[in-house]
């Protein structure tokens, strides 16, 4: 059990990451968090930063927040896109009453002090806070589940923020692989490092997907993630840093339908005919039956026998236990062959 929510075994924990794609606009996230909970995620994720405790007013912003926004400077950009206090409160109240989880990454130690204040579940740690170990100690000492995003770093590095963590007394931690491209390359998501994270640190682990298309979170699924995020929007026309790289609803409900249609597939991993095959076995599997009439009395030979569908006599297995033996009575063509029918 982690906290309020449960990673339980076969059923992935979804989360639609909105962050900043509201543009600043509490409509807009109340929208966002309509859509999501249609869709059927389990959690929709925001940001709660304080643009002047994150960035200077100089910083440049990443090639990908140019390209969607324009020039400018990263402070310009995200002044513009801060959620007040009381916008956290409203929104949680929201997601209450639609019945989706509310969570929010924060980004500085003012942010985690207002979501502790709004009782979040737990801390959702963005990839580029991975090697801030100070703000990950002061989640850590919440002592409120932490999920982790690993983009950009090297397992050395995801160790060193995992065991920071670990010293609080904190050991609730899931772990996501991420790469921070927006969007990502197919070539560039390297799927198979969420296996090394979770065999290096015995966590449950997931994927945050940056992905265009829905396929890269199918498969982490079907490799085990606990958790899937992906980036949602109403639209990927809208102006803003993050909608080009994000689902839209409609893809989005499709990715959490074909995700718990994966999770139904897999089963159990117990290999046995299951109840809907049982039908099929009975007419597409095979018995030993006479090739013609055979008299009582008359030695058998391999010509007088024959397999044919369906299941119901003596498995083919047993044909040479046949061949050779003496009927007791008279056996038809097309005739199941029993023990009881030859000595």
């Amino acid at each position: 059990m982690i906290n309020q929510f449960q990673i339980k075994q076969n059923k992935c924990f979804i989360i639609a990451e909105a962050g900043v794609n509201h543009n600043g606009d509490l409509n807009i996230a109340k929208k966002l968090i309509d859509k999501a909970a249609e869709a059927g995620a389990d959690a929709i994720k925001f940001q709660t930063f304080k643009a002047e405790n994150l960035v200077t007013k100089e910083a440049p912003k990443a090639d990908y927040q140019r390209d969607t926004t324009g020039e400018g400077n990263q402070f310009e950009m995200l002044k513009k896109l801060e959620l007040s206090e009381k916008d956290h409160i409203i929104l949680k109240k929201y997601c209450e009453e639609k019945g989706i989880l509310f969570l929010s990454t924060p980004f500085d130690f003012e942010s985690v002090d207002i979501l502790e204040k709004i009782d979040v579940p737990l801390y959702k740690v963005s990839s580029g806070d991975l090697t801030n170990l100070p703000l990950l100690k002061y989640i850590a000492k919440k002592q409120r589940p932490i999920i982790l995003s690993t983009g950009m770093a090297n397992l050395a590095e995801v160790e060193e923020a995992v065991y920071v963590i670990w010293r609080e007394g904190n050991r609730d931690v899931i772990l996501l692989h991420c790469t921070s491209n927006y969007p990502t390359a197919y070539e560039d998501v390297n799927l198979r490092a969420m296996i090394t994270l979770k065999e290096a640190f015995k966590v449950p682990v997931g994927y945050s997907d940056h992905t265009t298309g829905i396929e890269v979170s199918i498969a982490a699924v079907a490799l085990g993630a606990s958790i899937i995020e992906k980036h949602f929007t109403l639209s990927r026309n809208m102006i803003g840093p993050d909608h080009k790289a994000s689902s839209e609803p409609d893809e989005f409900k499709y990715m959490v339908d074909s995700i718990r249609n994966i999770e139904k597939a897999m089963g159990d991993g117990i290999k046995r005919c299951s109840e809907r095959e049982e039908n099929t076995k009975m007419v597409v599997r095979k018995s030993i039956v006479a090739a013609k009439n055979i008299s009582k009395g008359e030695f058998i030979r391999s010509t007088d026998i024959c397999l044919k569908r369906p299941q119901g006599g003596l498995k083919p297995k047993y044909i040479d236990d046949i061949i050779g033996k003496v009927a007791v009575r008279d056996i038809n063509e097309n005739e199941f062959i029993t023990f009881e029918d030859i000595r």
